[in-house]
């Protein structure tokens, strides 16, 4: 389960929320090899003074993802799922690619639980709820 975690010097229309969520939920199931019911995003809208980043115009909005995944993507796969992301913050949200800041840790499988399960160890293509539901 992924938890896709963005601190955002801005706070977006609910409808735009909503569909920034949807594409990275997209974004991470195409490029990761995965599927989506156990992809959780959230979004922490706070004020311009809340986030500081050094190379950022804060007038333009600033954006931190703290992607916590499962162990054994690539650094392929995680370089293009941070660019997903943050094209897809310029895109939706009106953030300037130099003003995202994405960092990405790295768990065990079994460091995911769920109310009806764990989750398994990262394999390609795999649908990890298959054997919860």
């Amino acid at each position: 389960m992924p938890h896709l975690a963005f601190d955002l010097s801005v706070t977006p229309p609910p409808d735009a929320k909503v569909r920034f969520s949807a594409a990275v939920v997209h974004h991470f199931s195409r490029i990761m090899d995965t599927g989506t019911d156990h992809i959780a995003v959230s979004l922490r809208c706070l004020t311009r003074e809340d986030l500081a980043f050094g190379r950022s115009d804060p007038s333009r909005g600033t954006a931190f993802l703290n992607a916590d995944l499962r162990r054994g993507r690539t650094a392929d796969q995680k370089r293009r799922f941070a660019l997903a992301v943050i094209s897809e913050l310029e895109r939706t949200l009106g953030i300037p690619p130099q003003n995202v800041y994405v960092v990405f840790t790295e768990h065990d499988g079994p460091d995911f639980q769920m109310h009806d399960g764990v989750l398994p160890s990262w394999s390609a293509g795999e649908d990890p709820l298959k054997d919860i539901r």
